[in-house]
Formats: structure tokens, C-alpha cells, sequence
């Protein structure tokens, strides 16, 4: 059950991360450029999609890019060494959580890593 769970939201992630894709490319084919978008500072932001798809699965409790609504912690913010710092402080158990210790528990620390730079980024050029 488990494991038929995780590759059926695999699947909806890669799904919807192609869905984005493909709308972004549109979108800069119908504005005429190629390039990728520029952040506030003028560095070229560069989005590995595993992490993006990674992140999918913190957005229902911490909302959209970080943003959340209710209860549950925003973290749009915050630099993605933090949420990286935040992330292995849960895994390890040095930082207090109810839920988000399991949560860390199951990424390695490269995933980790890769959503922490996939919410810096997006909190960065907001």
C-alpha cells in the first residue's frame, strides 16, 4: 500500500512538474525569449527539477513556495541554508517537531538539500 502510494505521488509530482515546464517554455516562446528568468539580484536562477518535485510534498502543510495560511510555519523567508539547517535538525533529532522529524527522516541529506535550495530559491525572488 505504502509503496503503491509513493509511485502514485511520484507520478502526479513528474506530471505536474511537466505541466509547469511546459507552460513556462510556452510562455517564454510567446514572449519572444529563450533565456531563463533573472532573479532580483541578476544572477540567472537555475531550478533542478528533482529538487522542485521534492518540494511538492511540503507544500500542502507549508502552502505554496513556503507560504502558509493556517497554523503550520511559513518558511518563504527564509535563506535555504536555514531551511537546510532546520531540515537535518529534524532528521537528527536536535530540533523539536511533531511530525516534521518523520517527514525529514525519510529524504537523504542531498534531498534535503536540494528542497532547501529549491524554497531558498523561490522565497529569494519573490
Amino acid at each position: 500500500m505504502v509503496v503503491k502510494l509513493r509511485v502514485w505521488l511520484t507520478v502526479c509530482a513528474f506530471s505536474s512538474v511537466a505541466l509547469v515546464s511546459g507552460n513556462a517554455a510556452l510562455a517564454a516562446k510567446d514572449s519572444g525569449g529563450s533565456k531563463p528568468a533573472k532573479s532580483a539580484q541578476g544572477k540567472q536562477v537555475e531550478s533542478n527539477p528533482r529538487g522542485q518535485v521534492l518540494a511538492l510534498s511540503c507544500t500542502s502543510c507549508h502552502g505554496t513556495d513556503g507560504k502558509s495560511v493556517g497554523i503550520i510555519p511559513s518558511f518563504n523567508t527564509r535563506s535555504s541554508a536555514y531551511i537546510e539547517a532546520a531540515l537535518k535538525g529534524f532528521k537528527s533529532g536536535e530540533r523539536y517537531s511533531t511530525v516534521m522529524g518523520r517527514h525529514a527522516k525519510g529524504y537523504s541529506d542531498d534531498e534535503l538539500r536540494l528542497i532547501a535550495n529549491y524554497f531558498g530559491k523561490t522565497s529569494n525572488n519573490k
